[in-house]
Order: C-alpha cells, then sequence, then structure tokens
C-alpha cells in the first residue's frame, strides 16, 4: 500500500479517540447511582444479556514519565496502596451483587498507571476476588491482560502472573533509543525489555503487545527505525504505534519536555508513514487507528469476521461484552449508558466505605446517540456501513438520517479514502489510515461545535489552535490524529 503522505499531513487535525460516542467529555454530573441501577438492571433483564468485560484501574507508578497521560500516583505510602485494594476488593464485591449469574465475564484487564507496581501476590488476591464473585467464562473464551512496565518487572514476576491465569501482556516500550528514554525519564535498557519479552513467550503467553510512540523528543527518522526493527525482529502478536500529543497546558509532567527537541510537524508525519510502512512490510495487518497485529492474532481474525470492537481499552475482540470498570477514574459502559467512577482516592474511599458506587459523572444514551454510536463502531471496526441493513435495525432511511454526512465524504472519496454508493459507505485501504477523520464527519456533537464557532468567526479563522481550546473547555476530547 502506497502511503500518501500529502493526506497525511492534511488530516492532521485534532479530533476525537472514539473510544466511546459521545466522547466523556459530554459526560455529567447530573448522571447519577440511580441510573446506573436502572441500566445495570435493564441489561439483566435483557432477553440475551451481554457477558461481561471487566476493567481494573491500578493507578499507582514508581516514576513519572514525562509524556504521559494517564490517571496516576508517583511512589504513594504503602498505606495509600493497601487501603485501595481494600476498598478495590470490595467495589468488586458490591458491582457482582448487581448482575445476574448467567452474565459470564469473558475478558479482565489490568491497568493503569503501573498494574506491575504490585506485587504478584496482591495481583492474585485481586484475581481471587473477581473468580470468586463473579461467573468465568469457560478457559476458551476467557481472556486475561495486564499492561506491564518492563522497568518493575522480573522474569520470575512473568512466569509468576502467567500461573496466576494471564494470556495477554502489553509491554510499554516507547523507544529503545537512549538520548529519547533520557528525555522522556523512561530509562530502560532494550536488553531488559526483549528478556522480558522472552520470559512471555517461554510462559507460554499467547498474545503479546508492545505500545510504542512516535514524536517524542530527540526521535529521528533513524533513531526510530531502529526501535522499529528492533520490535520487528521480536515479533509480538500486536504493537500500538501512538502519536504523542504534546499538551503541557492539560497534561502538567509535559512541561517537563523540552518542547524544542519534539520532531516538527513534517518529521512526524514522515515517523508515521515510515513506521506504518515497515509494520505493514513485515506482515502486520492494520486494525486501525494505532493497533497491527499479526494475521493470526484474534485482533486480525475479529477484523476478518466483523467480531471487533472499540472501546475504552482501544480495539478489543469482546465486543459484545457489558464493561465494568473498577477503581478511580475508571469508566463502565453498561447497555446505553456510560459511568465513570470519582478521580480522587479520598472520594473513592468514602463512597466505597459508604456501600455506594464511586461513580462521579457519566451519560444516558439517547435513541441518536445510539444510532451514531453504531454507526462510528461499523466504519472504525468492520470499514464500511450498510445503509440498508443500517436502516432496517435502527428504523430510519439511513440514506436522509446521514444525508450530509455522505455529502462531507464526497471530497475523501475523491482522494479514494471511501467509496460511496447507493447501498453502503466502504473505507478503503488508504482509507483505513484516516478512520477518526471518517468518525468525526458523523460526530453530532464535533460537528455542532464546529458549527457554532463558524457561525461566530469567518471559517478560515477555525484552526488546530482554537479545536485545542474547545478541548481546554471541555466541549470536545480532543487528541491528534498523528
Amino acid at each position: 500500500m502506497a502511503i500518501d503522505k500529502a493526506l497525511l499531513k492534511k488530516y492532521n487535525v485534532h479530533g476525537p479517540r472514539y473510544t466511546s460516542y459521545p466522547p466523556a467529555t459530554q459526560f455529567t454530573k447530573e448522571f447519577t447511582q440511580k441510573n446506573y441501577y436502572w441500566h445495570v438492571e435493564s441489561s439483566n433483564e435483557d432477553p440475551l444479556p451481554k457477558p461481561l468485560s471487566i476493567y481494573i484501574h491500578l493507578p499507582f507508578c514508581e516514576a513519572l514519565c514525562y509524556y504521559c497521560g494517564c490517571h496516576k500516583f508517583i511512589a504513594p505510602q504503602t498505606s495509600t496502596v493497601t487501603n485501595y485494594l481494600d476498598n478495590l476488593k470490595h467495589e468488586i464485591e458490591m458491582q457482582a451483587a448487581l448482575f445476574n449469574d448467567d452474565r459470564k465475564v469473558q475478558q479482565i484487564h489490568l491497568g493503569g498507571g503501573t498494574p506491575t507496581y504490585l506485587s504478584t501476590q496482591h495481583i492474585q488476591s485481586l484475581i481471587a476476588i473477581i473468580t470468586e464473585n463473579f461467573v468465568i467464562s469457560g478457559k476458551h473464551n476467557f481472556e486475561c491482560a495486564i499492561e506491564i512496565d518492563p522497568r518493575t518487572t522480573s522474569n520470575k514476576d512473568i512466569k509468576d502472573l502467567a500461573s496466576i491465569g494471564f494470556n495477554r501482556m502489553s509491554f510499554g516500550v516507547q523507544d529503545f533509543d537512549p538520548a529519547v528514554q533520557k528525555a522522556i525519564n523512561r530509562v530502560q535498557p532494550k536488553e531488559k525489555v526483549t528478556s522480558r519479552l522472552q520470559a512471555a513467550r517461554d510462559a507460554g503467553i499467547r498474545s503479546i503487545s508492545v505500545d510504542l510512540i512516535y514524536g517524542l523528543p530527540k526521535q529521528s527518522l533513524e533513531s526510530f527505525d531502529r526501535t522499529l526493527e528492533a520490535i520487528i525482529e521480536i515479533k509480538p502478536e500486536r504493537i500500538a504505534l501512538y502519536n504523542y500529543a504534546h499538551m503541557p497546558d492539560l497534561i502538567k509532567s509535559q512541561r517537563l519536555i523540552n518542547a524544542k527537541e519534539l520532531p516538527d510537524t513534517n518529521t512526524k508525519v514522515e515517523l508515521m508513514a515510515m513506521s506504518i510502512q515497515r509494520l505493514l512490510d513485515a506482515g502486520y495487518i492494520h486494525i486501525g487507528m494505532d493497533h497491527f497485529a499479526l494475521p493470526n492474532d484474534n485482533l486480525s481474525e475479529s477484523l476478518v469476521n466483523h467480531t471487533l470492537h472499540r472501546n475504552f481499552q482501544g480495539y478489543s475482540t469482546h465486543g459484545d461484552c457489558d464493561l465494568i470498570g473498577f477503581g478511580v477514574s475508571a469508566i463502565s459502559h453498561i447497555g446505553d449508558c456510560y459511568s465513570q467512577n470519582t478521580k480522587v482516592i479520598s472520594e473513592y474511599k468514602r463512597a466505597i466505605e459508604s456501600n455506594t458506587p464511586p461513580i462521579s459523572r457519566g451519560y444516558n444514551l439517547s435513541k441518536a446517540d445510539v444510532i451514531r454510536t453504531d454507526a462510528i463502531q461499523q466504519l472504525m471496526c468492520n470499514r464500511s456501513l450498510n445503509l440498508d441493513e443500517f436502516g432496517y435495525i435502527h428504523g430510519i432511511n439511513a440514506r436522509l438520517y446521514f444525508a450530509k454526512e455522505l455529502q462531507a465524504l464526497s471530497q475523501m472519496a475523491t482522494e479514494g479514502l471511501v467509496v460511496i454508493d447507493n447501498n453502503s459507505i466502504k473505507i478503503t485501504d488508504n482509507g483505513c489510515l484516516f478512520l477518526r477523520n471518517i468518525a468525526m464527519i458523523f460526530d453530532d456533537y464535533l460537528q455542532s461545535a464546529l458549527e457554532h464557532e463558524s457561525n461566530n468567526c469567518p471559517p478560515q479563522k477555525i484552526n488546530t489552535s482554537e479545536l485545542t481550546q474547545l478541548h481546554s473547555s471541555k466541549k470536545i476530547s480532543f487528541s491528534k490524529v498523528l
């Protein structure tokens, strides 16, 4: 596939990542625990209730990575961690009591922060609480994943985690170049990382993923190419290739990065194009957005089988699940609602100790939200939208309902990114590089905000800077395409 760098540069605009629709910045404090209970009960009463996916947020880190925008606490006191784990276990017990026993758990994911900041004994106790309180699906369908920091994990830890039941491991690599690692305060020698990856293979982990980031300070085409070469040689089943979005006004730790050392826009385009081409040439399938997988990985199989899903963990093979989030800042998606836990540990503790879900905000999806959620999901996961089938399912005339969107896609059609006929929208291989831009056209909240802005200033003045201000005002959730 020939990568058009001019189009990469043209569509280098801010936009949501669509791990949810509406984006999390649309969540409101008017959403209450009563709303949550109602949606859980409704989902239980569904004639074919969905299985469950569990996400546990472990926010603790040993050191601060300057680029990171995750919700985290650096080197907390031991008592803080112990109390948090006790409250987390209580939350799991409270939530489990709400769901019927026919709601089997198909997926568990531990994220952070740094889950491996905890000892393997603590992690084992968390998994034990889940298995004691929820019904776990059979081994064939069950996925148990954990994010791993190679700096805080030994080869023995890897083996122990596999024995606990983890069958997917994601390793934070970012970049192997020592100068880049020093600039982002994440020094981890390549030999240490590759040793941990090999330990995971030796432990029988069926799917290993690594995270890479392009656009970091002191990165060059030559240095990042060496990182890609080393990763391709290791051949992990999955690779997440993230763009570094420098937003020091929103993420305080990024103020520690020297902005003068960041690659310019043209270099970032080159880095993105080179990385994608290298991974495709190495036999990886571009799943979408920043996800790549080998053909025999179940993420690639889900893409082919149209069972792929996008949620708060990115692309997932468990799209038929309701998602329960545990811990501070964790987001749940039950039925037609989203809910998010408080980000403040003291508030989280008070809620749990009073036997109350620690929900701080959420969102009840309207019928229009459900329609657009499905459209965006199909475009981002299936790379197509059958208008007749979609209209039949939702009781609408899809061509009329999306008339404005179809017109907006016409330019992309002339650029070979989409193919539109009377019955469908199909995204081409080249168009898969611009899934976010395509989804943005179907985002009614984003388009309304942009229309409002255009009515208050000349169109030529709506630029990246103003879009970032929209983000800062909490109207829209933005992250850069590149």
